[in-house]
Order: C-alpha cells, then structure tokens, then sequence
C-alpha cells in the first residue's frame, strides 16, 4: 500500500482494502469458512447500521464480550465508522472482572459472540442476552440489554456524555478507535483510549517492517481485546492486505496444522505461546513450507527460549516491544538483521525512547532507568480517570510506560523488567527477569517466575516458581547449585517452588500477584 494514502479513523484502511482487493480473503474463519475483504466491508458497513438503530452514536461504548472471531472484527470497524467506541474484553474473565468493566465502561449494548466461546454463552446466559439479528451478526451471536431497555426496566444507566473521556478534558469521538482494558491488575478497571492515529500508523510500520503483502497468512489467537492482537497481528495485516487465520484459542496442534495449511507466512504471539508450542513440538525441523517470519512481543524474551524456537524453525525470531497505552510496538528488530540477543530492538518511526528522568538527558551506554515513550500511538488518556492519566502522561506528550530498562551503544533497548516488580534485596536490585533468564536455562524448565516476598525486617526474599516441560521433572537441588554459579547471591532465590502451571492472563502474560499469594509462610524457628 502507498505510504502516501491518509486515513482518518481505522475502518478508511479496510475500506481502502475493500474496494482495491474486494475477492482477497482477510480471515480465515474457524470451522473452514473464509471471510473476503469485499464481505468484511460489507458485514462491517451493515453492523454499523444496526448498531445506530440501537441506539448507538459517537462516543458511546459497545463492549464485545468474546473470543476470536470474525464478529470480533466486525464490530471493532462497525463502531469506527459511526465513532463509537468498542469495549472487546475476553469472555474467558469472570463475571466479577467482567461486571466490574462492564459498570465503569457503561456500555450502551453487549454483544456476546457465543457461536465461537461456551464462556461468552455463559455470561450471555446470566445477562438475559437475546438473539442478535442474523442478517448482521453470526448465528448465534447475542446481544444483552440496552441502555433504552434497561432504563425501561428500571435499571440504573449511567453513561458519560458522548465523546468526553472524563480523563483531562473532552477527547473528540472520531479520535478514539477503541478502549482496552489492561489486564493482570488490581484495583479499579483501567481503560485505555486507543488513537485511530496511533493504529494507523503502526498498522503501516508494522506491515513495512514484516515486508507484509497480500500474499502473506498470519495466525489470530492472541486476543482482539489485546493490543497485541488489535494492532500487531490485525491492523497491520489489513494495512497490508493478508489473510488472517482467525481462533478464537491458541492450541498448538493447531498452530502446526496451519503452518502446513494454508500455510502460515508469519507466526507472531507472546512468548509463553512459543513456550507451550516448544513443549509439544515434534523432533527436528517443524515442518513451515512459507513461514519466513518470527515474531513476539508482550512480554520479555527469554534467551534461551529464543534459542528453541530458531533451532525448530530454522529462522531467527524478532522481538518487539510494547504496552498496552500504546498503539503497537514501540520498537522492533530489524528483519535483515536478526539479533543474538534479547533485545528489543530500535524504535520504530516516530517514536523516542527516554531511559530515565525526564527532565535529565536520557541515558545512554547501557545505565538502567524508567522508561518514557513519545510517539503517535500514546494513548489518549484512561477512560473515566484523569487522575491516573494525569500520572502516566507527562508534559509534552511523554508516556511513563512503567517499565525499566536501558539502550545499548548500537542503540538498541533492552528490557529489564517492570517498575513493581523490581526486588529490593539487602539493598541491592533484582530485575526478575534476569534471574528468569538464567533458571529457565536449566534443564526440564520450561518456564519460572519470580517474585519478591516482604520479610519481617522490610527486607525482600526472592522467591522462584518453576513449572516443569511436560514429562519432565526439575531437580531442584541441581538447579540451586546452577544457580549458585551464575548469580551474585542477593539475586539466587531463597526458596524454588514447584507448580504444575503458572498462572497467565488470557492474552499469556504470566500473573505474579496469585503467586505471591501462594507463598508458603516461614515457619518461626
């Protein structure tokens, strides 16, 4: 696509696609049905009808409750073209988590996409949802109750004005293309307003630094409710025009039967995805007739699970890095040439990285420091927050990322974990991901977390959880004496515990705070 097209809002860019390739397949749809760019256009074009005929206008939220389908996208480019802004949330959250986002987005509608997800039948079921109308959505496909209806049975609605993100100031509806929930936290929902501009604008990087055409297949498990998911694997494959394999589960049998057909190009996912496919992998080479691109994101690279996937595929696997208040990766190895390490990569056009504080020169030459991020694809604030938006977004438009980290000679940026999960040890800082790194490279792991836990004095005790390959067992002994060569002695954990799998979110992150409450207490001596 010429770098010289503009877009305005997310659905111009499908629309361009609709009409330049109306017969080209966007998704490849679970079940063996393919959706054509000219039908997603058309599906997308008629939603929005629908929805305005609910009662939907700009600035009003929509939340999607669901997994991976073609519905999922459906509603996220119906909801731009009238300006309204979609809520997708993963149906796999619990009622308590959904309803506690459901009350702080105040959403006009709810769709549930319960063809694809027995979980969003389930809330579907508890919401009293009903069918939503089949010449629009998919069958089965159900909508909850409205903002006109539920004032009609008396139930309390109470929704912001339209387009105002009651987070600083009014934020105009035709800026906000979606509004993402962050994930593994606590305390009140946090929802992050995602620019249009932010999305396409990566969507182009993103298409130009895979070398995307339309004749590539990516693979969609990672969620449409995850930044990842919105704008690595699907912004930037309709910027490119190419097909998507569309699941609304990651599931590595899966995985390898779509690398043989269609025949995936361009692998992209979390690094516990690669982890849990590295774990039930076949012997040799896996067989990828048109895969040419690795890629993950969200979360640090493990070394040695880098390591794994380039011996299996036989390509170098990029990294990238970036968060949920921003619209897509904020830096990205480059695809001719592949790095040895961990690294992130460089910042990707229009970004700058500051490494440190802001009103001192950012650090250069490998120093540690927080991380801020100036860019295009900043959010527009938390929604319903000004408060914590006025905390994370500085003058001039920087972004307290929350992340630490430092740039290297070459001016590459390396991640060394994150701000609340740093480990105060007798004074000395442990980077989790560090001591990670080297306990994963133990034989058996397949992966390891590690926490700090407060001790009597204030002090901070390193605690390691380490789950198991499947079939295999960890010598904890071993790994202790291992670890005993390889790390200073305020960084080696004080207790290695065993666990069967280590919680995640539904996007793969792995969850720290369920650990911690999983720590054994000391017993006195």
């Amino acid at each position: 696509m010429s770098s010289a097209l503009t877009f305005h809002c997310i659905h111009d860019v499908l629309s361009h696609q609709a009409h330049e390739r109306p017969e080209a397949i966007a998704l490849y749809e679970e079940g063996g049905g393919a959706l054509t760019y000219g039908g997603l256009w058309q599906r997308a074009q008629a939603a929005a009808t629908w929805l305005q005929a609910q009662g939907v206008g700009a600035g009003d939220r929509v939340m999607v409750v669901g997994e991976n389908c073609s519905d999922m996208v459906v509603a996220l480019f119906a909801c731009s073209v009238i300006h309204a802004w979609p809520v997708s949330v993963n149906a796999r959250l619990s009622p308590r988590e959904l309803g506690a986002i459901r009350e702080h987005a105040s959403p006009v509608l709810v769709l549930y996409t319960t063809q694809v997800s027995a979980a969003a039948a389930g809330h579907a079921d508890a919401d009293e949802a009903r069918a939503a109308d089949p010449a629009v959505w998919s069958a089965g496909c159900r909508v909850g109750v409205t903002g006109a209806e539920a004032a009609a049975h008396g139930q309390a609605v109470a929704a912001p004005p339209a387009g105002t993100s009651q987070a600083g100031g009014d934020i105009p509806a035709d800026r906000v293309a979606c509004i993402i929930y962050t994930s593994g936290t606590t305390g009140a929902p946090k929802g992050v307003m995602v620019p249009h501009e932010g999305l396409i604008h990566f969507g182009r990087i993103s298409s130009a630094s895979r070398r995307l055409t339309p004749d590539d297949i990516g693979y969609a498990a990672l969620p449409f409710s995850h930044i990842f998911g919105i704008a690595t694997v699907l912004m930037a494959s309709v910027y490119a025009g190419a097909s998507l394999v569309v699941r609304s589960r990651f599931d590595a049998a899966d995985v390898f039967a779509a690398l043989v057909h269609p025949g995936i190009s361009i692998l992209q996912g979390v690094p516990t995805m690669f982890s849990r496919l590295m774990a039930v992998a076949p012997p040799g080479k896996i067989e990828a007739p048109k895969l040419r691109y690795l890629y993950t994101g969200g979360a640090a690279l493990d070394p040695t699970l880098k390591v794994r996937v380039q011996d299996a595929f036989g390509l170098p696997m990029h990294h990238g890095y970036g968060i949920t208040e921003y619209a897509g990766s904020m830096c990205i190895t480059d695809i001719d040439a592949p790095r040895d390490d961990a690294s992130a990569g460089h910042p990707v056009e229009g970004v700058t990285v500051h490494i440190g504080p802001l009103d001192e020169p950012s650090r250069k030459g490998g120093v540690t420091g927080d991380i801020f991020i100036h860019g295009p694809g900043v959010m527009l604030g938390y929604y319903r927050n000004p408060g914590l938006t006025a905390a994370t977004l500085h003058p001039g438009g920087w972004l307290d990322t929350g992340d630490v980290g430092y740039i290297d000679d070459s001016g590459a940026l390396f991640i060394a974990g994150r701000t609340k999960d740093l480990i105060i040890r007798s004074g000395f800082n442990v980077y989790p991901l560090e001591v990670e790194s080297v306990i994963n490279a133990f034989p058996g792991v397949r992966a390891s977390a590690v926490i700090g836990v407060e001790e009597a004095d204030r002090n901070e005790e390193v605690v390691a959880f380490i789950e198991a390959l499947p079939g295999a067992e960890v010598d904890l002994p071993s790994l202790r004496d291992f670890l005993r060569d390889r790390l200073a002695p305020y960084k080696r954990p004080a207790r290695l515990i065993a666990i069967d799998t280590l919680p995640t979110t539904v996007s793969g992150k792995i969850l720290k705070q369920p650990l911690r409450e999983r720590v054994p207490a000391r017993t006195p001596a």
